[in-house]
């Protein structure tokens, strides 16, 4: 969905947000709505397939799940490296340069924040630009591994040979015969920097988002349903702080109830007119 099929945000809403927001420092949560507009799908709003993500168990447990999760994990970090940075990113670099954004604290794994400029991101999920071993510990730069993939199964790089599932896995059939990367140091489990459904945020990245909210003045969330604890956690300390809280998303959030103001709208417009009209520090 781009931002011309986004709901369109009241003016009063956006009117209310300037006004709670003027003169604070601001720390964002971004989920995968503020990536939408970047053509990377958001697979809880409205409309989304039924999704069956794999869990950390299941990839550690078996080596026909791990060939079936770097099929599909291969495809979906091709389409995040083609993907490139939108407004929304880009009006969130503009506030944190004119000192109104404190930091973002992203659920998305694409590294969008960065390119588009933000140098304060904490991502809470991890990155889909690393791949470490389970063994020796080594890191490998995901452009390095995908050549590596690729070279091994020439195959993957025709997509007619590839039939997609609906959270950018493949169909069991697909993957036969795909030939699994592994640590070239040790020949141990590769994985990739990322928390999977069933694992924990790591103490010391949630320790960090932390941080950065209870030092702002006001927290944004954007793009986010908050359907992950870690993200209503984060809403629950700054509400415990009685700080602003503005939630910028389509659809209802768990934290609704809990928001000084929300805007139900896409998140690039939200975003671009409030790095237009927020006051700059004198």
């Amino acid at each position: 969905m781009t931002s011309a099929d986004s709901v369109s945000p009241s003016s009063d809403d956006v009117r209310r947000a300037l006004e709670v927001l003027a003169g604070r420092r601001i720390a964002v949560l971004t989920g995968a709505g503020v990536s939408t507009d970047s053509g990377i799908p958001d697979y809880r709003g409205a409309g989304a397939p039924v999704r069956t993500p794999m869990t950390a168990q299941q990839f550690l447990a078996s080596e026909d799940a791990r060939r079936r999760y770097w099929v599909g994990s291969h495809l979906g970090w091709r389409a995040f490296a083609a993907a490139h940075p939108n407004d929304g990113h880009a009006a969130l670099a503009d506030l944190e340069r004119a000192g109104l954004v404190t930091g973002i604290v992203t659920q998305n794994v694409d590294g969008l924040h960065l390119r588009a400029g933000s140098s304060r991101v904490v991502e809470l999920h991890g990155t889909m630009r690393r791949v470490f071993c389970l063994h020796c510990g080594q890191v490998f730069d995901r452009r390095d591994l995908a050549e590596r993939v690729e070279s091994d199964n020439p195959w993957i790089t025709v997509p007619e040979n590839v039939e997609l599932g609906p959270d950018g896995d493949v169909l069991p059939a697909t993957s036969d015969g795909f030939v699994v990367p592994r640590c070239s140091v040790c020949e141990g489990t590769l994985k990739p920097d990322v928390v999977f459904f069933g694992e924990f945020v790591p103490r010391e990245k949630f320790a960090e988002a932390e941080q950065l909210v209870r030092t702002s003045d006001a927290l944004v969330v954007a793009g986010s349903s908050l359907v992950v604890n870690s993200g209503v956690r984060l809403v629950e300390r700054a509400r415990r702080r009685r700080i602003p809280v503005v939630i910028v998303n389509r659809g209802a959030t768990r934290a609704d109830a809990k928001a000084t103001v929300k805007i139900d709208a896409g998140t690039t417009e939200v975003l671009r007119e409030l790095a237009e009209r927020l006051p700059r520090p004198a």
